[in-house]
């Protein structure tokens, strides 16, 4: 039987819950939040590891000064981060059906990765 799991910062939440019929995920503010699908989960995931990555090898790139927005997308997310390779904005569109959108600051963002990373290795 799999573990509910919910982590919750300032300005951000995010939660897994694995034996849940059709919405696995969950990711939210602290004043908004919808419920991802197993597979949308998962393109959460890995767009988000790909963006941290992304920000990470354009830290050596830039200068001190510079701000970069950086976007990935999967047939059912749309990602982007804007701001700083240490600090940056994180903004999420689905797809596809439900057609929600959320977004966190940088302080939150940098919360989020880290408990993300805690919940799904990517």
């Amino acid at each position: 039987m799999g573990e509910r799991i919910l982590k919750s910062g300032s300005g951000w939440r995010l939660g897994w819950h694995p034996e849940a019929e059709q919405y696995c995920g969950l990711v939210g503010g602290d004043d908004w939040a919808f419920e991802l699908t197993g597979e949308e989960w998962l393109d959460f995931c890995r767009l988000l590891g790909q963006l941290v990555e992304t920000m990470s090898q354009m830290a050596g790139e830039l200068m001190e000064e510079e701000r970069i927005a950086c976007e990935v997308e999967s047939d059912r997310l749309w990602m982007e981060v804007e701001g700083f390779p240490h600090a940056y904005e994180l903004r999420l569109i689905l797809n596809s059906g439900r057609r929600c959108e959320g977004n966190w600051g940088v302080d939150a963002t940098r919360e989020l990765i880290a408990a993300a990373q805690t919940l799904t290795v990517f």
